[in-house]
């Protein structure tokens, strides 16, 4: 999870990077930046490498958005509390690659890969899943692949319908709670009003979704 005002520097371009205390290897190229309750972006990752306090330059200090080091210093300090120049960091490059509050209804899952709509969906409708919804978006995570879910959950490469069905509602769900936001156009008119009318298009290639590239 991310503050508000960083997300905003990170979409702005004005942010480049994160530094964490500790050490910390990310699990995933690609991941996806929460804030304020909801997914807002999905980011690359560039490069992770680690320093101690008082190693970290002015190159740290530009890529996090601050003028000197003496700003980023400050604003670990204000975050971590006490820390001692000995304590190490991690530095991890990011570049915003989509923005989950402007997808595109007409593009295949709105422009979102199924690992990206499935680990979304366990982080945000948990609670509200079936135990067979789980799985099957669980292994989408690991997969990315609808055809090779349907293996390994139904050991049945037919179950593919299945597979899109449970993740064009997890989608359309996310989409009617506001979590993800569908860009509006001329012809859908307002956000609101365009997240209600674009379903149609939106999945006009999902249930023929073998050109999509993940069945």
């Amino acid at each position: 999870m991310m503050k508000g005002t960083y997300v905003e520097k990170l979409l702005r371009s004005e942010k480049k990077a994160t530094i964490r205390k500790g050490i910390f290897k990310p699990k995933y190229d690609e991941v996806i930046i929460h804030a304020g309750g909801k997914p807002v972006a999905k980011a690359k990752i560039k490069r992770v490498y680690y320093k101690k306090l008082k190693e970290l330059g002015e190159y740290e200090a530009q890529i996090e958005g601050y003028t000197d080091v003496d700003g980023l210093i400050s604003e670990l300090k204000r975050v971590y509390g006490h820390v001692h120049d000995d304590d190490y960091f991690t530095i991890i490059e990011l570049e915003v690659t989509q923005r989950l509050d402007e997808l595109v209804a007409g593009d295949p899952y709105c422009g979102l890969k199924p690992a990206d709509i499935a680990r979304i969906a366990l982080r945000y409708l948990d609670t509200e899943l079936t135990e067979l919804e789980k799985r099957v978006l669980l292994s989408l995570t690991r997969t990315n692949s609808i055809r090779k879910t349907a293996v390994v959950v139904f050991k049945d490469i037919n179950k593919r319908g299945t597979v899109r069905r449970i993740l064009k509602k997890a989608l359309q769900t996310l989409v009617e709670r506001r979590l993800l936001r569908i860009r509006a156009t001329p012809s859908t008119g307002a956000l609101g009003e365009g997240e209600r009318s674009t379903w149609g298009t939106g999945y006009s290639s999902v249930e023929n979704a073998e050109e999509s590239g993940y069945s």
